[in-house]
C-alpha cells in the first residue's frame, strides 16, 4: 500500500482504534524489571488498574510481583487478550507469582473523588496489601502516593511483563465482580458489556435509568431521563401491619 494511502487510512481511525493498533505493535518484555533488578531491587511489582472508562461498578487495581526464575509466556495488555486466554494466564500468574494483591474503589467513592484519584487510590491500596512488600514499582502511566521507588511507564501494560500481569489479574477480577451483578440488573447486559458504554447499555440507561451501582458523575449516567433504580434488597423488608386506629391516624 502506498505511503499516502496508508496515512489517509490511518487518519480515518477513531482514537481508540488507533491506540489499539499501536498497542498491538508494542512488545511486552522484562527489560524494565531487569533495570530495576540491576539497581538493587529484588521485589519488583507491576501495578495497573481496570475499569476506568466503565459506567458501572468499581475500578479495580492489581499489584503483581513476578518470580524472575519463572517466565510466564504470553503476557500482554489484558485489552489485547480474549477472555478465555486471560483466565488461563491469570491462573498461571496466581500459581507462579511471588505476591499478588487486588483492591477496588466502588462507584460511590468514584463519584466523590473522580475516576483519576479513585484509580490511584485503588493502585496504592493494592501495593500496600502485597506480602511480601514490593521494594520497587512499575506503574502504568501514573505515580502513586507512597514511599516506594517507582517508575511510571506510558503504555506500561503493553511493555512491561509485570504490569501486563497486573492488568490481567485486575481485568479477570473486575469482570467477575460485574458478572455477579448481572442477575440483579439484567436490563443493562452487564455480563456482556462489563459496564462499558455499548449501544445496548446506553439504550437501557435511557429506558430504565441508572442503578445505584452506576457512576452517577459520568455523563451517560446522569443524562439518563429516568430516576435511579432502587436495589431490590432495600424493598425486601415487609412493612408492619397497621391497626384500624393507626390507619385512621395515617389518613389524617
Amino acid at each position: 500500500m502506498p505511503a499516502k494511502a496508508k496515512l489517509a487510512r490511518e487518519k480515518k481511525l477513531s482514537p481508540s482504534a488507533a491506540k489499539l493498533r499501536l498497542l498491538k505493535r508494542l512488545r511486552c518484555t522484562l527489560r524494565f524489571e531487569k533495570k530495576a533488578w540491576e539497581s538493587g531491587a529484588q521485589l519488583v511489582a507491576g501495578v495497573d488498574e481496570v475499569g476506568r472508562g466503565s459506567l458501572f461498578g468499581p475500578v479495580v487495581a492489581a499489584a503483581v510481583i513476578l518470580d524472575p526464575r519463572y517466565r510466564i509466556r504470553g503476557l500482554r495488555d489484558s485489552k489485547l487478550l480474549l477472555s478465555e486466554r486471560r483466565e488461563v494466564l491469570a491462573e498461571r500468574i496466581r500459581a507462579h507469582a511471588i505476591a499478588i494483591a487486588v483492591a477496588a474503589v466502588d462507584a460511590a467513592r468514584i463519584d466523590q473523588i473522580n475516576i483519576y484519584h479513585a484509580s490511584r487510590l485503588a493502585m496504592r491500596d493494592a501495593v500496600l496489601q502485597l506480602s511480601p512488600a514490593a521494594d520497587y514499582l512499575l506503574i502504568d502511566a501514573l505515580r502513586l502516593d507512597c514511599d516506594h521507588p517507582q517508575r511510571p511507564i506510558i503504555h506500561g501494560d503493553a511493555l512491561s511483563a509485570s504490569i501486563a500481569a497486573a492488568s490481567i489479574i485486575a481485568k479477570v477480577e473486575r469482570d467477575r465482580l460485574v458478572r455477579e451483578w448481572d442477575p440483579v440488573f439484567p436490563v443493562y447486559g452487564l455480563a456482556s458489556n462489563k459496564g462499558y458504554s455499548t449501544p445496548h447499555h446506553i439504550a437501557a440507561l435511557r429506558e430504565h435509568g441508572p442503578s445505584p451501582l452506576h457512576r452517577q458523575s459520568f455523563a451517560p449516567v446522569w443524562n439518563a431521563p429516568i430516576p435511579q433504580e432502587v436495589l431490590g434488597f432495600m424493598l425486601q423488608e415487609e412493612a408492619p401491619e397497621l391497626s384500624a386506629e393507626q390507619l385512621a391516624e395515617e389518613a389524617v
